[in-house]
């Protein structure tokens, strides 16, 4: 086996007995996906009474297993890079940034680097795995020109933690949009379904056989131009979500060029504002702010 951070060794009780290997381990090491205890059994680095065995084993009262777990490494093909990062909390766990519009997150075709994980791999040196090479850390997202709050996990615990938060819909997602026009009425609530549009397929749009999406809008400003600043509450996470549903209510996001015009705006004027969700170790809740963007404030958009 090669050299380990941190061998853990283990006897099986009685009460233990009969389960697979892989699930054996998998439950003495919750931060371990069952994915990345398999992926360690089948690459030698577990051992039954000394031997090497499949994931499938069955563990026996007083058994003696052996894990060591290599150091983590940088995602492969994907390059540290030493760029700023505005970081509003960090721990062992997991790190919430204030990603500047701009920044992608996360390489892909057409941005290599200069990305957020770039960024993080420097900083952190490695993240969890199970968002894949490209993609280490990252449990969701926010588009390249939306400024604000992103949280990224640093090991395979705070990843299935978070993950499993925003799929229960219990992480607190609040924004702060620039759109266009006036509303009606102080608040507004969408729920119109959004899919991917039929003709325009880098767009989304309303669609009557999408997938469930839910926005709460609330007026805080009236501005010139007209224009109205908006906060904004997820209760979903649908791509372009609040951009499509802004589009609906016949208020398009000020300097969107997909679903508006880009006019005198430096970039579509979308900041994630506040999120909240559980720490998946101490179960605290943890509430974060981006400050607001400077480009919001040359427009008096200040609530």
């Amino acid at each position: 086996m090669d050299s380990a951070a941190s061998p853990a060794q283990y006897t099986v009780s009685p009460e233990e007995a009969g389960v697979r290997l892989d699930h054996y381990l998998a439950a003495k090491l919750p931060e371990l996906s069952r994915s990345r205890v398999q992926a360690l059994i089948k690459e030698g680095h577990a051992r039954l009474e000394g031997n090497a065995v499949k994931p499938s084993e069955k563990v026996r009262a007083g058994n003696q297993v052996l894990l060591e777990i290599p150091a983590p490494t940088p995602a492969a093909g994907v390059a540290a890079e030493e760029i700023a990062l505005s970081i509003l909390y960090e721990d062992a766990d997991l790190i919430v940034l204030d990603k500047p519009a701009g920044m992608v997150v996360h390489p892909a075709a057409g941005n290599p680097g200069g990305t957020v994980v770039n960024a993080l791999l420097h900083h952190c040196g490695a993240l969890s795995v199970i968002g894949g090479e490209e993609r280490p850390g990252i449990v969701h997202r926010l588009d390249k020109d939306t400024s604000g709050c992103l949280v990224v996990a640093k090991n395979d615990l705070a990843h299935q933690h978070l993950s499993r938060e925003f799929a229960q819909r219990k992480v607190s997602k609040i924004y702060l949009a620039l759109a266009s026009g006036r509303l009606p009425r102080p608040s507004a609530t969408i729920t119109a379904p959004i899919a991917r549009h039929p003709v325009h397929r880098k767009k989304m749009a309303v669609v009557e056989r999408g997938r469930t999406a839910k926005t709460d809008f609330r007026r805080l400003k009236e501005l010139p131009g007209p224009a109205v600043l908006l906060e904004c509450t997820l209760h979903t996470g649908r791509t372009h979500q609040i951009r499509v549903h802004l589009k609906h209510l016949g208020n398009p996001l000020l300097g969107d060029a997909l679903y508006g015009k880009r006019g005198v705006y430096p970039r579509q004027m979308l900041h994630a504002w506040k999120l909240g969700f559980t720490h998946p170790r101490t179960g605290e809740r943890l509430a974060f702010e981006a400050p607001i963007p400077e480009d919001f404030r040359q427009f008096g958009a200040i609530p």
